[in-house]
């Protein structure tokens, strides 16, 4: 009489499994909204630096700009004021760094650092 191999998976690799799957959701719930706000700022960035009404404008004048768009995405973690402002080859390059910390469990939390540019770097 020949046994027959039973195939699938143990109770304990099914929660295993679930476990991961619950964590990395909640991980990707938390992280996503913050990528997507970094992904608004260099966005504002690039548009502000790029407007052409703006070549002979005031420091004032382009963080104005930059908080109208920054407004209207409804950005928190970058200010008009943390925004630099420079010239390179005459051209105007807005520049930003900032530090997320998001909590995940307990005492546990996730630090991303962003920074980002007009200048594609």
């Amino acid at each position: 009489m020949m046994k027959k191999h039973q195939r699938g998976i143990t109770l304990l690799g099914l929660l295993l499994i679930g476990f991961v799957l619950v964590f990395a959701t909640i991980l990707v719930m938390k992280v996503l909204p913050e990528y997507l706000e970094y992904y608004a700022i260099v966005k504002n960035v690039k548009a502000v630096a790029s407007d052409p009404g703006l070549k002979g404008a005031t420091v004032a004048d382009i963080r104005l700009a930059y908080a109208k768009r920054a407004n209207i995405d409804q950005i928190s973690s970058v200010t008009h004021q943390d925004i630099d402002i420079t010239k390179d080859a005459g051209q105007l390059v807005l520049s930003f760094a900032y530090a997320k910390k998001i909590p995940l469990v307990a005492n546990v939390s996730l630090v991303i650092d962003f920074q980002g540019s007009s200048s594609g770097s």
